[in-house]
């Protein structure tokens, strides 16, 4: 099984006037490391669209806070999938400077119709990429 990582800077526009990152921007960068995560493992989200009608949405997030990140801090996101239902999955992802944890988000995802919102199935392609993350 995978685990993705991926790494950021933190800029200017990521903080607050103190130049710590803004508590919102980390589900920026949570958000770009699951669509890399994703691409990385063989299809872009954007095919899940395409090829079945379907999208993720975030069902819920949490965020656990432990140590700031700073203006230019340079920082990996690991990302690895946690549990999987027919609908759902639920990735942790850890905020890692160097060997410090500073931040954990646990993101539960849905799946669900483009057309409606309703919640559907993941195609069998998809929940074996999804299954490749897995801790």
């Amino acid at each position: 099984m995978t685990v993705h990582n991926i790494d950021f800077r933190i800029y200017y526009e990521d903080t607050d006037a103190g130049g710590v990152v803004y508590h919102a921007r980390y589900l920026a960068f949570a958000e770009r490391a699951r669509t890399e995560a994703i691409r990385a493992q063989g299809m872009p989200a954007m095919d899940l669209l395409k090829d079945y009608g379907l999208v993720f949405v975030v069902r819920n997030a949490t965020l656990d806070y432990r140590s700031p990140l700073r203006l230019d801090d340079i920082f990996t996101v690991r990302t690895r999938l946690k549990a999987q239902g027919a609908a759902t999955c639920e990735l942790l992802q850890d905020f890692m400077k160097g060997d410090e944890l500073c931040v954990r988000t646990d993101i539960r995802l849905a799946c669900i119709r483009a057309e409606d919102g309703r919640p559907a199935r993941f195609p069998p392609p998809w929940r074996d990429l999804l299954r490749r993350l897995e801790e």
